[in-house]
């Protein structure tokens, strides 16, 4: 009798052999398996820090005309008070802290949650940008970066012909 007949229980993903399914222990282990991955699992994940911290990393895009380089991010719930904007050596750094609190009031309870974060994003921007020109404005909980390209950044633009057969 081999060692691994006395345990029911495979790795996960292994399939379960005619006398595994049969056996009552291997098929109380399965359903205890599959309880713990339904309380533990996707959206209840306690245990997955990256959700825990992507709560307070705002959502960035990045694009590029010929004449600037325009940077959005979702800041909902962000003041301007709590921002901080600064660029040094061509690398764009925004800071900020995001507070929220809700408070409800009744005559069977009362409830007061409170979460507060910091984040910080830096961006590496190209050769060639104005730093001296650059415009934030934040509006309806997005930030709006637009940083002009250089005069000698937009001559040295070169189209490139293109030839087809």
């Amino acid at each position: 009798m081999a060692l691994e007949n006395l345990n029911p229980m495979k790795k996960k993903g292994q399939l379960a052999t005619r006398h595994e399914s049969e056996n009552p222990f291997f098929a109380l282990q399965h359903q205890m398996n599959r309880m713990f991955d339904d309380f533990l699992g996707e959206p209840y994940d306690l245990f997955n820090r990256e959700s825990q911290t992507s709560m307070f990393m705002p959502a960035m895009n990045v694009s590029q005309t010929d004449k600037e380089i325009i940077i959005t991010a979702d800041m909902p719930g962000v003041e301007e008070k709590d921002l901080d904007i600064s660029i040094t050596k061509n690398v764009l750094t925004i800071k900020g802290e995001k507070k929220k609190e809700i408070e409800e009031k009744n005559k069977e309870y009362y409830r007061m949650e409170r979460s507060y974060g910091t984040f910080s994003r830096t961006i590496t921007l190209p050769q060639g940008t104005d730093e001296s020109k650059i415009n934030a404005e934040l509006k309806k909980g997005v930030l709006r970066l637009t940083i002009p390209k250089s005069e000698q950044a937009m001559e040295q633009r070169k189209k490139i012909e293109i030839k087809a057969e």
